[in-house]
């Protein structure tokens, strides 16, 4: 426990220092956008905001569509190739974790069996997306799941590159896979500081039905490694359709600042979400 205590205190010392230069990175984009605005006479491509419709704020529930700011406001969501529109916002999403987690699973239950059987393979990488309308916006997730061998870590800068958001996925009932976080996490921010780390759990269907102390103790260690990463903790279960499109609507929150109202739960033996 002492060398994994190291990691964690290394992580959050290497956290810091990527907090600073990210200041530096993003005074040099904003000098370099001008440069290119005054050469080129264009404008400099940046996501937009979705405009706030109505005063009330609902819950974005766990359904395909949903509400995400006032009444009438609507998200529904359709599968597309990889094609490049000029109204499409693309936003990169990265998975990592190790081998026999339920990456692919946790990806197929969001985009749905028929973009699967259209997903990109490569050497250690399956691509996959989906495109959601929000308020007459289209929005196409972009989503880079890495493999979990160590063969794979090749891919990593390629994966992390432009993402928005890396999710660092572990298997509840492992608690090695847990371990590995770390591994991941440290390399993927050598080539992706600004991007939103969010840990997940996967399995939750199969951890909920072990003994109460070894579920606390899970929980305890998960939340640790959340609060070291800076990090939003999720419990999932793609076999119950479990926190899975909820990972994405935070995504959408985060991004676009949409209303987010879902509460923290802590409870042992309820899917955990901690932020």
């Amino acid at each position: 426990m002492t060398k994994l205590c190291r990691k964690i205190v290394q992580v959050n010392i290497k956290w810091k220092i990527f907090d600073k230069v990210s200041i530096f990175k993003e005074l040099f984009r904003f000098i370099w956008e001008k440069i290119i605005v005054c050469s080129t006479g264009r404008k400099p491509v940046r996501y937009r905001r979705l405009s706030r419709r109505g005063s009330s704020s609902p819950a974005m529930e766990e359904v395909e569509e949903y509400g995400v700011g006032g009444e009438g406001d609507r998200l529904t969501a359709s599968c597309s190739g990889y094609d490049s529109d000029s109204d499409l916002v693309t936003l990169k999403i990265s998975i990592l974790g190790d081998c026999q987690i339920g990456k692919t699973s946790f990806v197929i239950k969001y985009v749905g069996d028929e973009q699967e059987k259209r997903c990109l393979e490569m050497k250690g990488l399956n691509l996959m997306d989906k495109t959601l309308v929000v308020r007459g916006a289209r929005i196409a997730f972009k989503i880079w799941d890495v493999g979990g061998d160590h063969s794979s870590f090749d891919q990593i800068p390629i994966a992390c590159k432009d993402a928005v958001a890396i999710l660092f996925m572990f298997d509840l009932t492992n608690r090695s896979t847990l371990n590995n976080v770390i591994s991941w996490y440290s390399e993927a921010r050598k080539w992706n500081q600004t991007a939103i780390p969010i840990l997940i759990g996967t399995k939750f269907d199969d951890f909920v039905q072990l003994p109460p102390d070894i579920q606390w103790s899970v929980v305890t260690q998960a939340r640790a490694y959340a609060k070291a990463m800076k990090a939003t903790l999720f419990f999932s279960s793609a076999t119950h359709n479990i926190n899975v499109n909820k990972i994405f609507k935070f995504i959408m929150a985060k991004l676009f600042n949409l209303p987010w109202t879902v509460q923290r739960n802590l409870t042992i033996g309820e899917p955990i979400i901690d932020f």
